[in-house]
């Protein structure tokens, strides 16, 4: 397995995060167990602010929460200067209960409510993406309403194609996000906003997919925006400030996956873009991009306990865990790969090919499958790599499982950010009707 951060391994053979040995955190808080790498979480944040923010005018870097989002996640984010992107009442709700400035919250969503809409107004966040012409309605009215002025992006869907896995592409023309570039919806959009006397359209959004690798997907990107913007202005008359290129940065998850630098990334949007603008004669826009994986994803590890063995002769040997699809759904969802280690005995050598597979009464539960590992035997500590993004933020109860603490390490420190969960807490929302309480016999 690839070390990230600040991950080592000990004399003893231990595999060990931002100073905690990992045999000891599985003592002290259990498995499964989500394990942050603070420091790694925070030198991500600040090469994108060294690349993208330090020496450019008017450029704004904003975490994509919906990769990570907790209380300490959002503190996190603030104390280094980033903004946030929200895409739920939830997320928005997370953010300003951490005390982060609405003014630097970007509100995301392809079916934001109206009651999502109008908590995003109160709170006076500082941008609404709309996304379709049913928000754009709701969102002037409730506007008009609360008389006050909201401002706002478009979200564009510009007809590239990333190279990446079909579930998350976004930037093509059949995608459920934003208004349509090719088919001249977009065009549409833009006049019906700048014809609403209660929003005021300061840019466009675009976001073509995730795990991107090709830098040259940005490129095309802002091109392409760049020369749009350019017709809205010839067009309308109006000169859009704003560009928001989303994000979708690669991270690596396992061998094969070869992403460029953050820095590499940077000069990639900021060349193209001189080049975009002076071939449009077309004045720099703000750029906002919007990292979330890119800034998690390898924080994470995520800490499992080896259970039932079971080979079977000539065709496969599988390893369980005691977690699976309900910590770690990416593998079933899109076939996502990772690498892992025998957490307590990470300098031994592989012995053999297992496949590991989670507690789920599901076939497809699988989070690894053929992976290089010393001997398994139960009772071993797993440890799979780069699980900061999206694990955590799409866990589920299946099977009335309950959610793994999150642990938060930092030069041999740690703390709980989200406590395990309980029986009790599987229960705190069912209600048994009165009628169902006392035994009553069917008639038959």
């Amino acid at each position: 397995m690839k070390l990230h951060g600040t991950q080592s391994v000990t004399k003893q053979g231990h595999l060990e995060i931002g100073g905690c040995d990992t045999v000891e955190l599985a003592k002290q808080f259990g498995t499964p167990l989500y394990i942050m790498d603070e420091a790694h979480i925070r030198n991500i944040c600040r090469q994108y602010h060294s690349s993208f923010v330090k020496g450019q005018e008017n450029t704004e870097v904003i975490y994509a929460s919906k990769a990570f989002s907790t209380l300490a996640m959002c503190r996190i984010i603030d104390e280094e200067g980033l903004g946030l992107d929200v895409v739920s009442g939830g997320e928005l709700y997370t953010a300003l209960q951490a005390n982060f400035s609405a003014a630097r919250i970007y509100f995301h969503g392809n079916n934001k409510s109206a009651q999502e809409l109008e908590m995003a107004i109160k709170a006076g966040v500082g941008r609404i993406v709309v996304d379709n012409f049913y928000e754009m309605g709701i969102l002037n009215d409730l506007a008009k309403e609360l008389n006050q002025i909201v401002a706002v992006l478009l979200r564009v869907t510009p007809g590239i194609e990333a190279h990446t896995h079909e579930y998350i592409q976004t930037g093509q023309i059949d995608s459920k996000f934003g208004f349509t570039l090719p088919n001249g919806t977009a065009d549409q959009a833009i006049d019906l906003a700048l014809s609403y006397s209660n929003l005021t359209v300061k840019g466009i959004h675009a976001h073509i997919g995730s795990q991107i690798f090709e830098l040259d997907s940005f490129r095309h990107e802002v091109e392409i925006m760049i020369h749009y913007m350019g017709d809205i202005l010839r067009r309308t008359g109006c000169l859009l400030q704003e560009l928001n290129l989303g994000g979708g940065f690669g991270i690596y998850y396992a061998a094969g996956d070869v992403p460029a630098q953050i820095s590499e990334y940077a000069k990639t949007v900021q060349d193209a873009l001189a080049d975009a603008c002076q071939t449009q004669n077309f004045p720099r826009p703000k750029i906002i991009i919007e990292p979330g994986r890119s800034i998690v994803g390898t924080a994470g590890t995520t800490l499992y306990t080896v259970g039932s063995i079971k080979e079977i002769s000539g065709v496969r040997k599988y390893v369980a865990v005691d977690g699976g699809m309900t910590d770690n759904p990416r593998p079933a969802l899109y076939q996502a790969r990772y690498e892992a280690v025998l957490a307590n005995r990470a300098n031994e050598e592989t012995v053999e090919v297992v496949s590991v597979t989670g507690k789920c009464c599901e076939s497809g539960d699988m989070l690894i499958w053929d992976i290089d590992l010393p001997k398994a035997q139960s009772g071993d500590l797993l440890a799979v790599s780069c699980t900061g993004a999206y694990n955590y933020s799409m866990s589920s109860n299946y099977n009335r499982l309950i959610r793994p603490a999150v642990v938060l390490v930092e030069d041999g420190q740690v703390d709980v950010i989200v406590k395990r969960e309980t029986y009790a807490d599987l229960l705190r929302n069912d209600v048994l009707p009165a009628r169902l309480k006392y035994l009553r016999m069917a008639s038959r």
